[in-house]
Protein backbone atom coordinates (compact mmCIF):
# COMPACT_ATOMS: atom_id res chain seq x y z
CA UNK A 1 0.00 0.00 0.00
CA UNK A 2 1.59 2.92 -0.82
CA UNK A 3 1.03 5.24 2.65
CA UNK A 4 3.01 8.59 1.32
CA UNK A 5 0.13 9.50 -0.49
CA UNK A 6 -2.52 8.80 2.09
CA UNK A 7 -4.51 11.63 3.94
CA UNK A 8 -3.64 10.97 7.58
CA UNK A 9 -0.28 11.49 6.53
CA UNK A 10 -0.58 15.07 5.68
CA UNK A 11 -2.47 16.03 8.80
CA UNK A 12 -0.91 17.84 11.78
CA UNK A 13 -2.10 16.00 15.13
CA UNK A 14 -2.28 17.87 18.42
CA UNK A 15 -1.68 14.97 20.14
CA UNK A 16 -0.59 11.13 19.58
CA UNK A 17 -2.65 9.27 22.56
CA UNK A 18 -0.37 5.44 22.34
CA UNK A 19 -1.88 1.47 22.92
CA UNK A 20 0.82 -0.24 25.20
CA UNK A 21 0.32 -3.98 24.51
CA UNK A 22 1.24 -5.13 21.23
CA UNK A 23 2.02 -1.37 19.87
CA UNK A 24 4.59 -0.04 22.41
CA UNK A 25 5.03 -3.17 23.97
CA UNK A 26 5.63 -6.79 23.17
CA UNK A 27 3.46 -7.63 25.22
CA UNK A 28 0.65 -9.29 23.22
CA UNK A 29 2.36 -12.93 23.39
CA UNK A 30 2.69 -12.61 27.15
CA UNK A 31 -1.26 -12.25 27.58
CA UNK A 32 -1.21 -15.59 25.62
CA UNK A 33 0.86 -17.34 27.58
CA UNK A 34 -0.71 -16.21 30.36
CA UNK A 35 -4.37 -17.20 29.18
CA UNK A 36 -3.11 -20.54 28.47
CA UNK A 37 -1.73 -21.31 31.66
CA UNK A 38 -4.99 -20.39 33.55
CA UNK A 39 -6.85 -22.67 31.23
CA UNK A 40 -4.63 -25.16 31.85
CA UNK A 41 -4.40 -24.45 35.51
CA UNK A 42 -8.58 -24.76 35.75
CA UNK A 43 -8.22 -27.71 33.38
CA UNK A 44 -10.08 -26.42 30.45
CA UNK A 45 -9.42 -26.64 26.71
CA UNK A 46 -9.05 -23.13 24.89
CA UNK A 47 -11.87 -22.42 22.37
CA UNK A 48 -10.73 -22.31 18.98
CA UNK A 49 -9.86 -19.02 18.23
CA UNK A 50 -9.99 -17.46 21.71
CA UNK A 51 -6.95 -15.76 21.13
CA UNK A 52 -8.09 -13.52 18.02
CA UNK A 53 -11.22 -12.83 20.56
CA UNK A 54 -9.33 -12.17 23.50
CA UNK A 55 -6.58 -9.48 21.67
CA UNK A 56 -6.75 -6.23 23.50
CA UNK A 57 -9.51 -7.57 25.97
CA UNK A 58 -9.63 -5.89 29.69
CA UNK A 59 -7.72 -8.63 31.52
CA UNK A 60 -11.69 -8.68 34.12
CA UNK A 61 -13.75 -9.14 30.88
CA UNK A 62 -10.96 -12.21 29.48
CA UNK A 63 -11.44 -13.86 32.61
CA UNK A 64 -15.18 -14.22 31.66
CA UNK A 65 -14.84 -14.55 28.68
CA UNK A 66 -12.75 -17.63 29.25
CA UNK A 67 -15.40 -18.47 31.32
CA UNK A 68 -18.40 -18.28 29.63
CA UNK A 69 -16.70 -19.69 26.35
CA UNK A 70 -16.02 -23.05 28.77
CA UNK A 71 -19.34 -23.51 29.89
CA UNK A 72 -17.91 -22.28 33.74
CA UNK A 73 -19.22 -19.04 34.24
CA UNK A 74 -18.49 -20.15 38.38
CA UNK A 75 -14.43 -19.40 37.26
CA UNK A 76 -14.79 -15.97 36.06
CA UNK A 77 -12.91 -14.22 38.75
CA UNK A 78 -10.86 -16.78 39.26
CA UNK A 79 -9.85 -17.24 36.16
CA UNK A 80 -9.31 -13.46 35.53
CA UNK A 81 -7.41 -13.14 38.89
CA UNK A 82 -5.32 -16.51 37.92
CA UNK A 83 -4.50 -14.59 34.14
CA UNK A 84 -3.17 -11.52 35.41
CA UNK A 85 -1.29 -13.13 38.02
CA UNK A 86 0.65 -15.02 35.32
CA UNK A 87 1.15 -12.07 32.70
CA UNK A 88 2.58 -10.37 35.73
CA UNK A 89 5.14 -12.44 35.97
CA UNK A 90 5.78 -12.96 32.23
CA UNK A 91 6.46 -9.40 31.49
CA UNK A 92 8.41 -9.05 34.47
CA UNK A 93 10.94 -11.42 33.03
CA UNK A 94 11.06 -10.32 29.69
CA UNK A 95 9.97 -6.93 29.09
CA UNK A 96 10.56 -5.86 25.58
CA UNK A 97 9.41 -3.05 22.84
CA UNK A 98 7.80 -3.14 19.52
CA UNK A 99 9.98 -2.38 16.52
CA UNK A 100 10.19 0.71 15.98
CA UNK A 101 8.45 1.66 19.24
CA UNK A 102 11.25 3.43 20.62
CA UNK A 103 12.39 5.20 17.70
CA UNK A 104 8.63 6.69 16.86
CA UNK A 105 8.22 7.64 20.48
CA UNK A 106 11.36 9.39 21.16
CA UNK A 107 10.88 11.09 17.88
CA UNK A 108 7.29 12.47 18.98
CA UNK A 109 8.75 13.76 22.50
CA UNK A 110 8.73 17.47 22.40
CA UNK A 111 7.08 17.70 19.11
CA UNK A 112 3.53 16.96 20.65
CA UNK A 113 1.67 16.04 23.86
CA UNK A 114 2.00 12.42 24.02
CA UNK A 115 -0.30 9.66 26.51
CA UNK A 116 -1.10 5.96 26.83
CA UNK A 117 -4.10 4.64 26.42
CA UNK A 118 -4.10 0.98 27.77
CA UNK A 119 -6.70 -1.83 29.42
CA UNK A 120 -3.79 -2.98 31.44
CA UNK A 121 -3.09 -2.12 35.34
CA UNK A 122 -1.28 0.83 35.67
CA UNK A 123 1.75 -0.95 37.24
CA UNK A 124 1.85 -3.07 34.48
CA UNK A 125 2.06 -0.24 31.80
CA UNK A 126 4.24 2.15 34.00
CA UNK A 127 7.16 -0.40 34.90
CA UNK A 128 6.90 -2.08 31.44
CA UNK A 129 7.90 1.36 29.52
CA UNK A 130 9.98 2.61 32.76
CA UNK A 131 12.09 -0.56 32.08
CA UNK A 132 12.28 0.18 28.64
CA UNK A 133 13.39 3.75 28.80
CA UNK A 134 9.83 5.16 27.36
CA UNK A 135 7.72 6.30 30.29
CA UNK A 136 9.35 9.94 30.74
CA UNK A 137 8.04 10.69 27.43
CA UNK A 138 4.51 10.23 28.27
CA UNK A 139 2.93 13.52 30.17
CA UNK A 140 0.28 11.08 31.02
CA UNK A 141 -1.38 7.07 31.08
CA UNK A 142 -4.63 6.61 31.39
CA UNK A 143 -6.31 3.26 32.49
CA UNK A 144 -9.15 1.54 33.77
CA UNK A 145 -9.74 0.93 37.14
CA UNK A 146 -12.26 -1.79 38.40
CA UNK A 147 -13.85 -1.29 42.18
CA UNK A 148 -13.27 -4.37 43.92
CA UNK A 149 -16.70 -6.79 43.72
CA UNK A 150 -18.39 -4.22 41.34
CA UNK A 151 -18.57 -3.78 37.87
CA UNK A 152 -18.68 -0.22 38.40
CA UNK A 153 -15.40 1.30 37.19
CA UNK A 154 -13.73 3.80 38.68
CA UNK A 155 -11.58 6.82 37.31
CA UNK A 156 -7.95 5.85 37.40
CA UNK A 157 -5.88 9.16 38.95
CA UNK A 158 -5.63 10.87 35.34
CA UNK A 159 -9.15 11.98 35.16
CA UNK A 160 -12.01 10.56 33.86
CA UNK A 161 -14.55 9.69 31.15
CA UNK A 162 -16.95 13.00 30.54
CA UNK A 163 -19.65 11.06 29.91
CA UNK A 164 -20.00 8.90 32.73
CA UNK A 165 -18.91 10.94 35.80
CA UNK A 166 -16.40 9.33 37.77
CA UNK A 167 -15.49 6.24 35.26
CA UNK A 168 -13.30 5.05 32.97
CA UNK A 169 -14.17 1.97 31.42
CA UNK A 170 -12.24 -0.67 29.64
CA UNK A 171 -11.66 -0.49 25.73
CA UNK A 172 -13.86 -0.69 23.77
CA UNK A 173 -15.39 1.56 25.34
CA UNK A 174 -13.90 5.10 24.36
CA UNK A 175 -13.24 6.36 27.89
CA UNK A 176 -8.82 5.82 28.10
CA UNK A 177 -9.19 7.30 25.08
CA UNK A 178 -11.22 10.08 25.32
CA UNK A 179 -9.65 11.00 28.92
CA UNK A 180 -6.00 10.93 27.15
CA UNK A 181 -7.29 13.57 24.72
CA UNK A 182 -8.61 15.50 27.09
CA UNK A 183 -5.59 15.47 29.26
CA UNK A 184 -3.08 16.52 26.20
CA UNK A 185 -5.19 19.91 26.34
CA UNK A 186 -7.04 18.76 22.88
CA UNK A 187 -10.57 17.65 21.49
CA UNK A 188 -9.85 13.62 20.45
CA UNK A 189 -11.16 15.23 16.88
CA UNK A 190 -7.32 16.48 16.97
CA UNK A 191 -5.20 13.69 18.33
CA UNK A 192 -4.38 10.85 16.91
CA UNK A 193 -4.57 7.19 18.26
CA UNK A 194 -2.34 4.43 17.38
CA UNK A 195 -3.55 1.11 17.93
CA UNK A 196 -2.37 -3.18 17.37
CA UNK A 197 -6.00 -4.39 18.12
CA UNK A 198 -9.65 -4.29 16.57
CA UNK A 199 -10.78 -3.69 20.76
CA UNK A 200 -8.41 -0.63 20.98
CA UNK A 201 -9.45 0.53 16.81
CA UNK A 202 -13.44 0.52 18.35
CA UNK A 203 -12.48 3.15 21.61
CA UNK A 204 -10.65 4.96 19.98
CA UNK A 205 -12.61 5.66 17.07
CA UNK A 206 -15.69 5.84 19.15
CA UNK A 207 -13.91 8.61 20.91
CA UNK A 208 -13.18 10.27 17.91
CA UNK A 209 -9.43 10.45 17.42
CA UNK A 210 -8.45 9.37 13.89
CA UNK A 211 -6.50 5.65 14.37
CA UNK A 212 -3.34 4.78 13.11
CA UNK A 213 -3.40 0.94 13.21
CA UNK A 214 0.06 -0.85 13.13
CA UNK A 215 0.90 -4.56 12.96
CA UNK A 216 -0.25 -7.47 10.55
CA UNK A 217 -2.41 -6.36 8.46
CA UNK A 218 -5.81 -7.84 9.30
CA UNK A 219 -8.53 -8.06 6.80
CA UNK A 220 -9.76 -5.23 4.18
CA UNK A 221 -13.05 -4.65 6.57
CA UNK A 222 -10.87 -5.18 9.72
CA UNK A 223 -7.78 -2.93 8.32
CA UNK A 224 -10.42 0.10 7.02
CA UNK A 225 -11.64 0.56 10.36
CA UNK A 226 -8.37 2.48 11.00
CA UNK A 227 -7.68 5.70 9.07
CA UNK A 228 -4.38 3.92 8.06
CA UNK A 229 -2.60 0.66 8.70
CA UNK A 230 1.28 0.26 8.78
CA UNK A 231 3.30 -3.02 9.51
CA UNK A 232 5.37 -1.50 12.02
CA UNK A 233 6.15 2.23 13.68
CA UNK A 234 9.21 2.92 12.11
CA UNK A 235 7.63 2.44 8.55
CA UNK A 236 9.57 5.72 7.22
CA UNK A 237 6.36 7.16 5.85
CA UNK A 238 5.22 7.09 9.56
CA UNK A 239 8.75 8.86 10.90
CA UNK A 240 8.54 11.33 8.23
CA UNK A 241 4.88 12.91 9.20
CA UNK A 242 6.19 12.29 12.83
CA UNK A 243 9.10 15.06 12.11
CA UNK A 244 6.87 17.25 10.68
CA UNK A 245 4.51 17.56 14.02
CA UNK A 246 5.32 20.76 15.83
CA UNK A 247 8.46 22.00 17.11
CA UNK A 248 10.57 20.22 19.78
CA UNK A 249 10.67 20.75 23.67
CA UNK A 250 11.65 19.48 26.53
CA UNK A 251 10.15 16.43 27.90
CA UNK A 252 7.22 16.59 30.15
CA UNK A 253 7.58 14.57 33.14
CA UNK A 254 4.73 11.68 33.35
CA UNK A 255 2.15 12.34 35.97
Amino acid sequence: MATHAHPLLGWSSEAVVLDCDGTLMDSERHWQVARNRAFREFGLTPPPGFADRAKGVYYADCGRLMAEETHKPELADDLARCLLEHFLSLVADDPATMPGAVEFVRLLAGRLPLAVASNCPREVVEESLSRAGLLRHFAHVVVPTQVPGSSVLRAAPDGSDPAVPGAVRPKPWPDVYATAARLCGTEPERALAVEDSLTGIEAARRAGLRVLGVGPRPSQEDASRADLWVSALHSPELLAWARQQGPRQADTPTT
